[in-house]
């Protein structure tokens, strides 16, 4: 019988807790589906004991010197408070164990502001990294050799993977543990985890609803929610504007200067990001047509291709492989 693979995670004082919590959660829940272990997760700081996390909240953890760099399979850093990255970065053992064992690692990484660690240990140069929305303007300062991707959930850059921060670490573990066992097992542990939805990495850390709903005024939060649970009715100023009890040239007006987006580009908005999760989900253009509000696929297709430069097709050939499994 194979020897579990031992997954790192390194901690550190002021951390962030659901950077390391939630991939360790992923990867437990990996062994829970699998009714074995097929990984070994160790909470790592450079000295072990209790380290106090940026919440209210200690962990328990283990030294670097416990486990040998040779042994580790998956690396990660989790991100936190710049005081206690400068301490992690500042500490000469953590520093030499962490380059040791992520070039010899099958993969390594980072949560959230983590990226700071590897890019401190010389480990980022040349490649394509996602961070913190905060944080990527600091790190394409400090970096000007590493590609920072502003808005992707999670990068993948061959061994190297970095996430967005907080929540995203669990979608880059559970793309991990698809890597390793298929997605099968990954909708178990989503399911399991009770998590809405598998999100793919080249999804925005700011998706459109979310975004727009932060700005808008009250009127419009709501009608927001609303317009994207109904993106297959005719979503046209008439309608929404009654939605809101305005005239259409009022909510015409005040829409555009709460969202920053016509009506017509927003709905357009809401209606290619939900194309883009049905076409992960692997459903036809067909019924994708006709549950975003689109008369036909061609019609779709044309659209989509305006917004994003590709056909959906092609789009779901580049990012979508094995989503639908």
């Amino acid at each position: 019988m194979s020897k579990p693979l031992n997954v790192a995670i390194l901690a550190f004082p002021r951390c962030q807790v659901l950077d390391v919590t939630g991939p360790a959660m992923v990867f437990e829940a990996g062994n829970d589906a699998l009714g074995k272990a097929h990984y070994k997760v160790h909470i790592l700081s450079a000295e072990g004991g209790a380290v106090q996390t940026s919440s209210a909240v200690a962990m328990l953890t283990r030294s670097v010197k416990e486990l040998p760099p040779s042994s580790v399979d998956t690396l990660l850093i989790a991100g936190g408070d710049d005081s206690g990255l400068q301490t992690l970065v500042a500490d000469e053992a953590v520093r030499k164990w962490a380059v040791k064992a992520s070039k010899g690692a099958r993969r390594y990484g980072s949560i959230c502001t983590g990226t700071f660690a590897l890019a401190h240990f010389g480990l980022l140069d040349g490649k394509r990294v996602a961070t913190h929305w905060s944080a990527c303007g600091t790190l394409a300062e400090r970096c000007p050799d590493v590609a920072v991707d502003t808005n992707a959930l999670f990068v993948n850059d061959g061994r190297l993977w970095t996430s967005a921060g907080v929540t995203t670490g669990i979608d880059m573990s559970l793309e991990m543990v698809a890597a390793d066992l298929g997605n099968a097992v990954a909708h178990v542990i989503a399911k399991r985890l009770v998590l809405y939805a598998r999100r793919p990495g080249y999804q925005s850390q700011f998706s459109p609803v979310l975004n727009a709903q932060s700005h808008a005024d009250a009127p419009f939060a709501e009608l927001i929610h609303w317009m994207r649970e109904n993106l297959a009715l005719r979503l046209d100023v008439p309608l929404l504007a009654e939605k809101v009890a305005m005239s259409e040239r009022t909510f015409l007006r005040k829409f555009t200067a709460s969202t920053g987006e016509t009506p017509a580009h927003f709905v357009e908005t809401l209606r290619l990001d939900q194309t883009r999760n049905l076409l992960a989900a692997g459903m036809s253009l067909k019924e994708i047509a006709a549950r975003t509000g689109y008369s036909t696929g061609a019609q779709l297709s044309k659209a989509f291709d305006r917004r994003f430069g590709m056909t959906p097709l092609l789009f779901r050939e580049l990012h979508c492989r094995g989503q639908a499994a």
